[in-house]
């Protein structure tokens, strides 16, 4: 019921706010509970792993790239990237080399929701029943607004084949996933990593949802938003998450008199529900204040805003990062030298 709660809640939020080779492809994992938090944490033995979660969220990514501004210039690096959603895309393309900054610029120009919805919301949802008129002569589809050909198409962009794959990347990656077959959240490890991200990022209704190998898989965001613990599962010791959802706080009361104001609440209340317990399972949980920002928005100074208060909350996590760390063996020449090095 409640992945239903949240598909039905994330389409109205959105109408409301338009004005490895040898590795297992899917593999199946679950979502967390509180009392999982310590089960999920052990004993470092040798070199530690340190992982990378990446949370969903639409257009606040940008804040994600806002938080790897700070880490990158710390030096900290990744053994392992584990994203939902847009968290997907921003982790797909940092292993692939793509620096922060490359990825604000994309974000500040709005090329990546431009892409994400290749057509304006308003007019496709004008033209939605024209698009169902070849039901009427046998075609089949799936729900969705948007199909995945130009997004997918952006994703990849000029990438070769080779580094398309998801098994072939340096950190290890992985999507996350909701299997619409079986009601499962599933990791995806190998093959083309386009389709992967395009895949996480496919929220019910808006985008159709994406089949691989006999499965139909939507945004993992319905169920895993806050992938921590598929990120230990992956073998990672250490874990900095990176939640980008607008924290869950007390509002006046008048707020909630307004034209879907109690979608926009609820949402805000199912996704830190969910992602409460996948935080207690990060060494370092950085949330950047996202509040505000629409899912769907293209502006420029939504972006900036967006990345600016990612730099502001990973700034402010570093000391604690810089103690964990050390505690674990991780220390730096330089506190904030580039050349630093998390592993």
């Amino acid at each position: 019921m409640r992945s239903i709660g949240i598909f039905i809640s994330v389409l109205l939020t959105i109408l409301l706010s338009v004005p490895a080779a040898n590795a297992q492809r899917f593999v199946q994992t679950s979502a967390a509970n509180a009392t999982e938090a310590q089960q999920l944490k052990r004993d470092i033995t040798g070199k530690p792993k340190i992982g990378l979660v990446l949370g969903g969220g639409g257009a606040r990514g940008a804040a994600e790239v806002g938080v790897l501004k700070v880490l990158a210039k710390e030096g900290i690096k990744f053994d392992y990237v584990v994203g939902t959603s847009i968290g997907s895309v921003v982790g797909g393309f940092y292993c692939l080399g793509a620096t922060p900054e490359q990825m604000e610029e994309q974000f500040e120009t709005g090329k990546v929701m431009r892409h994400f919805m290749s057509v304006p919301l308003p007019f496709r949802i004008v033209i939605a029943p024209i698009t169902m008129i070849p039901r009427l002569f046998g075609s089949k589809s799936y729900d969705g607004l948007y199909s995945g050909t130009t997004f997918r198409k952006y994703l990849v962009g000029k990438m070769s084949a080779h580094d398309q794959n998801i098994e072939n990347l340096k950190p290890t990656f992985a999507a996350v996933c909701l299997n619409v077959i079986d009601g499962k959240p599933y990791m995806i490890r190998s093959g083309n990593l386009g389709l992967a991200m395009e895949a996480s990022c496919a929220v019910p209704e808006l985008r159709k949802p994406i089949e691989m190998d006999g499965q139909l898989f939507c945004d993992g965001g319905v169920v895993c938003n806050l992938p921590v613990k598929q990120c230990r599962q992956l073998g990672a010791d250490f874990v900095i998450a990176v939640n980008i959802d607008e924290p869950f706080k007390p509002i006046p009361l008048h707020d909630l008199t307004k034209v879907g104001s109690m979608v926009k609440r609820m949402l805000t209340w199912e996704l830190h529900d969910m992602d409460e317990p996948q935080a207690m399972m990060a060494d370092v949980d950085i949330h950047p204040d996202t509040t505000g920002i629409s899912l769907i928005s293209t502006k420029k100074k939504d972006a900036k805003r967006g990345v600016i208060a990612g730099e502001e909350a990973a700034r402010a996590a570093l000391p604690e990062i810089r103690k964990k760390l050390a505690e674990i063996g991780i220390t730096y020449s330089a506190p904030a030298a580039a050349a630093g090095s998390a592993n």
